[in-house]
């Protein structure tokens, strides 16, 4: 089939790669020329997509990565794979509808149209199905199809890829859900087919709501078992060789990337707008994940004090900018506002991070450096942010003066964990 995926970030580009390799032909639509130049020669700046695997099938014909509406003409399939934002609290979703008054221009009898991009329930046949109609003049349901399938990439995962994870797929009917899940059944190993695209939005934000209240639970919960002299990370141990009942989270210094610090918000804002009423658990998750960076900087500060040195003008190393272990991810990276803070507070800050290697992202007052024996040695305190397994541990350890470790990974006698 000829298919078209609007988006080439973290989601678009992966399902278009796997598109691609399962024999349709993909174009990989992008409004950012530069985003689609660097695929153009075969650049990948996604951690799931190699650069060789890009040139394969750039050279193979079967994927045409283009910023040209016009390249989505004649489509069979359009998948929409593009951010959806909070802007002060409220879903944006501009990017959506972008994508589908272009898909619109170009929607023929007999195409299906899915989203991907998270969003709140009731987006598919709510907004992207009337502007599908009205671009076109076809009729969702009968002309075309129309589905919602949630993207469940993890980047960095080498267990759980796109094609392994399985994919929960719908439609707008009956013919949706048939059509949506063949071209999903041609790219992944399972499909999880539901009745309705409400329910697979609502099962996206349940997801990532389930894990944001969880990890907010064990991130409290390490605030106060330090405060009461209790091992956190022992407990959480003990509690996790329970064989039913209990599901092992552990603490950290905030969560990041899109999923967690912005997904289950759409829950909230969507409950709050119909229903008039507070979503509870999710709103208690944000105030607790959000504030998790001022507490590292908090221990932090009480560490350097104990050792009679000021944050202001102390040499500060932070190892890790992504906001997980073995990505380049750093969108919404709890490390950018310890940086920040630590920055404002007078420190030098420095910065090490193998994955992380756009600036962009970064505070450019964060001088970048490499993990080496001297940096460590150089710095009055390290904070471990993220575990990249390229990071030597025992180098850590052995050469660092002081290191807060928000991922418990190290041991030692310099080294305190969150």
């Amino acid at each position: 089939m000829r298919v078209v995926i609007v988006g080439q970030g973290y989601v678009g580009l992966p399902l278009a790669v796997h598109a691609a390799r399962a024999g349709h032909h993909v174009i990989g639509f992008d409004v950012d020329d530069e985003r689609i130049k660097r695929l153009a020669t075969g650049e990948s700046y996604v951690d799931d997509v190699t650069s060789s695997e890009l040139r394969e099938l750039l050279e193979a014909g079967s994927f045409h990565p283009s910023a040209d509406p016009r390249s989505c003409a004649g489509f069979d399939i359009a998948v929409i794979a593009v951010p959806t934002p909070l802007r002060e609290g409220t879903p944006d979703l501009k990017y959506i509808e972008e994508s589908a008054r272009t898909l619109a221009r170009y929607l023929r009898p007999g195409a299906t149209v899915a989203l991907e991009s998270t969003t709140y329930p009731g987006t598919t046949t709510d907004l992207v199905a009337p502007l599908l109609e009205e671009g076109s003049g076809l009729i969702a349901g009968s002309d075309f199809y129309l589905g919602y399938s949630p993207e469940r990439i993890d980047p960095g995962n080498r267990e759980w890829s796109l094609a392994t994870t399985p994919k929960v797929v719908s439609g707008i009917n009956a013919a949706s859900l048939e059509r949506v899940d063949a071209f999903y059944s041609s790219v992944v190993d399972k499909t999880v087919p539901v009745s309705d695209c409400k329910v697979a939005e609502l099962a996206k934000l349940l997801e990532n709501t389930f894990r944001h209240v969880n990890i907010a639970l064990v991130n409290e919960l390490a605030v106060f078992a330090h405060d009461l002299g209790i091992d956190v990370w022992e407990a959480i141990d003990a509690a996790s060789s329970k064989p039913f009942g209990y599901l092992r989270f552990v603490p950290g210094p905030g969560v990041g990337g899109h999923c967690l610090p912005i997904d289950p918000s759409y829950l909230s804002w969507r409950v709050q707008r119909t229903l008039g009423q507070s979503f509870r658990f999710v709103e208690l998750a944000n105030d607790i994940n959000n504030h998790m960076p001022d507490y590292v900087v908090r221990r932090l500060v009480a560490a350097l004090n104990e050792r009679r040195k000021a944050v202001n003008g102390s040499t500060i190393l932070l190892l890790g900018l992504a906001y997980k272990k073995n990505s380049g991810d750093a969108r919404e990276s709890p490390a950018r506002r310890v940086a920040s803070l630590l920055l404002d507070m007078g420190a030098d800050v420095r910065a090490a991070d193998p994955h992380v290697v756009e600036d962009a992202q970064v505070d450019s007052r964060v001088e970048r450096v490499a993990l080496t024996a001297e940096q460590l040695a150089a710095a009055d305190a390290v904070v471990l942010l993220a575990d990249h397994d390229e990071f030597d541990l025992d180098l850590i350890a052995g050469q660092a003066a002081y290191v807060l470790d928000t991922r418990h990974r190290l041991t030692g006698p310099t080294v305190e964990s969150l």
